[in-house]
């Protein structure tokens, strides 16, 4: 009997301590995590899903808690890929993503750390069982930077191909195509749209928005505060964001020279600034991606200066459901 009250009053001590939290909005309680089914990569399942998932949130720094720039987007059956740093194909791999099963490639832009994992995802993904082209959008310049890699990389390919293993010649091939800010891809009810960010001296970039049955997610790539992100990404769900957390920032980098540094400051966004983007931009969920530096502990608490909604510090491999309702889960979970 004192068992059973016990019980009673922890189940009815829970329900109250989540009414509170809720009441007094709380974004840490978040939604029940869908069931297994929505988890899928195939099946009619996969046909409804629009998932995001973080395969890496980090900059140049080559940190293992923090890989390369890349973010998976799975949309009514489609996969897409935007941005390649370094880890990605790791990644791909370790969620049993088949490489063959990536649709496309999208770059933000062309600096070295948004693109160092492409040799990797190509020619893995071909040796990996990939028997198409892999294929590539960017700004100008991506087919010209694709052209030079499979110059780079003639050798290998002859042997796999001609000499050795005799692997497939169509999944040795890079299909890109420069593209200009509008529809980058448009197809099965997705829509994925290029849009100019302010990146400062290095253009183009772009951020993307992907839209499919009514909801939509934008990716920032790399930029400072944006008039135009801000009009790209009106009424969408979710907007992953950059972020430079400049106090650790100014304290971590004893690389650059302080002008080196301020350079850098100036054509990124601060915590604060990503903080008047939200507000302006008002989505149900708002993720930091693209982190500097690697540990950055005052990015929330200066966000929250200029924004009260649900923001969440993104992670290697944290997921994101988007839907009627917006669901978070982090690998931990």
């Amino acid at each position: 009997m004192r068992m059973m009250l016990r019980s009673s009053l922890l189940v009815m001590l829970a329900l109250v301590l989540w009414t509170v939290a809720a009441a007094l909005g709380m974004h840490a309680v978040r939604p029940e995590v869908p069931p297994p089914e929505k988890q899928q990569t195939g099946g009619p399942a996969a046909q409804r899903m629009f998932r995001v998932t973080l395969l890496g949130t980090g900059n140049p720094r080559p940190a293992m808690s923090r890989f390369g720039p890349a973010i998976l987007v799975e949309a009514g059956g489609r996969v897409f890929l935007f941005d390649c740093g370094r880890g990605a194909t790791q990644r791909l791999y370790q969620l049993r993503i088949p490489f063959g099963g990536a649709d496309a490639l999208f770059l933000t832009h062309l600096h070295s750390d948004h693109t160092v994992g492409i040799p990797d995802l190509w020619l893995t993904g071909w040796v990996m069982g990939r028997k198409s082209a892999l294929r590539v959008w960017g700004p100008p310049g991506t087919r010209e930077m694709m052209a030079h890699l499979e110059q780079a990389y003639a050798f290998d390919v002859h042997m796999r191909r001609d000499v050795d293993e005799g692997l497939p010649g169509e999944g040795a091939r890079i299909q890109a195509h420069d593209v200009e800010p509008g529809t980058a891809y448009e197809g099965e009810g997705v829509k994925v749209t290029a849009f100019a960010v302010d990146h400062g001296v290095v253009k183009p970039a772009y951020g993307y928005r992907v839209d499919f049955a009514g909801h939509s997610v934008v990716l920032s790539g790399d930029t400072r505060p944006s008039e135009n992100l801000i009009r790209m990404a009106q009424g969408a769900d979710v907007l992953i964001h950059e972020v430079l957390d400049l106090e650790a920032y100014r304290a971590a980098d004893q690389i650059y020279t302080p002008e080196q540094v301020q350079k850098v400051i100036d054509h990124h966004t601060t915590a604060e600034q990503a903080g008047m983007v939200f507000t302006r931009v008002k989505p149900k969920l708002a993720v930091f991606s693209h982190i500097v530096p690697i540990d950055a502990p005052n990015v929330l608490a200066a966000t929250r200066k200029n924004y009260s909604g649900w923001v969440e510090m993104g992670e290697d491999l944290m997921s994101i459901e988007i839907g009627t309702q917006v669901y978070v889960r982090r690998p931990r979970e």
